[in-house]
């Protein structure tokens, strides 16, 4: 899946879990990976704008949740980027693109653009050069499923960690919470803090992990705005989603990222029991309020907790 997968399983059965979890990843990879043409989406993205393609029951259900995201977020969050992704290159790029290059495939983003069909499991895409990208949401998904071979095999005590997508399992061996360190967004070799977490999964979207260094030293990172076409100009450095599915932990974090504190908050809302922690451009750090308990700042820095609010309703924000 192109990124460090760390796992630790403990049980009777912990070897035969491990197996099964490898072998699915491979198998969703060759589903979801648009790189591998064989794969449900690099076939879709082929025939785009000339016919729809069957696709498993596993790619049909994650595209229908990345639709329901996107009806949910009036299209900030997006799959249909892949035009951008590809021009934005940022395993190459030095420089960003051009102002016309951007407004050429914008057109090409719109998500309504792909289209489902429930009855059939077949998906299509509307234009011809539209591609579906769905890195803001497989990863968590994956880990989904890990977390049904754990029930499978009985495993009581894990710690899964799919490229910054964690799923703890119970507590460790020995009865304490697991650690879960959250990275700092400038001192890649540091902790912004660490939770104490049990059966929950923990995600953080950020500006830090693909980005380059452009002319006159601006920072442009991977998380697109769609309605733009540049990166997203974001209130944060990173958000972290603290929340019992994987999925929607994933789809939050980068939502959230890209929505700001008033609109995050009350997304958050929706979603019961979701708790997030936001590092702000000036590196403050906001937690929400069942977090204060289970948060253990790295280093000094000003902490404030948020209230996650109602529809209309402003947050009440205390510092620490």
């Amino acid at each position: 899946m192109n990124t460090e997968i760390e796992c630790k399983l403990f049980g009777e059965h912990a070897k035969e879990a491990m197996q099964a979890i490898q072998l699915e990843l491979h198998l969703l990879e060759n589903l979801w990976s648009r790189y591998l043409p064989s794969s449900d989406i690099g076939k879709i993205n082929t025939a785009a704008g000339k016919e729809f393609v069957t696709v498993a029951p596993e790619t049909f259900a994650l595209l229908s949740q990345a639709k329901s995201f996107s009806k949910l977020s009036e299209g900030v969050f997006n799959v249909m980027v892949g035009p951008l992704v590809d021009l934005w290159d940022y395993k190459h790029a030095v420089r960003p693109p051009t102002r016309s290059m951007v407004k050429k495939v914008l057109p090409l983003t719109d998500p309504d653009d792909l289209v489902l069909t429930a009855d059939s499991s077949r998906v299509g895409l509307r234009k011809l050069g539209q591609s579906i990208d769905v890195g803001g949401i497989a990863k968590g998904c994956a880990t989904d499923y890990c977390v049904g071979i754990l029930d499978a095999y009985g495993i009581s005590s894990a710690f899964i960690n799919i490229g910054g997508n964690v799923v703890v399992r119970g507590t460790k061996p020995e009865g304490n919470p697991w650690k879960v360190g959250i990275r700092h967004p400038r001192k890649p070799d540091s902790m912004l803090g660490v939770l104490d977490a049990c059966n929950t999964s923990i995600v953080t979207s950020g500006d830090y992990e693909r980005f380059f260094i452009g002319p006159k030293g601006k920072r442009w990172h991977h998380i697109l705005d769609s309605t733009t076409g540049y990166p997203v100009q974001s209130a944060f450095s990173s958000v972290t989603v603290v929340y019992g599915n994987s999925l929607v932990a994933d789809a939050l974090s980068t939502l959230l990222f890209m929505s700001g504190i008033e609109t995050g908050l009350e997304i958050l809302s929706r979603f019961p029991g979701a708790e997030a922690v936001f590092a702000d451009s000036r590196l403050c750090v906001l937690i929400t309020p069942n977090l204060v308990s289970k948060f253990h700042i790295a280093e000094p820095m000003e902490l404030s907790v948020v209230k996650r609010k109602e529809k209309n309703e402003k947050h009440n924000k205390k510092k620490e």
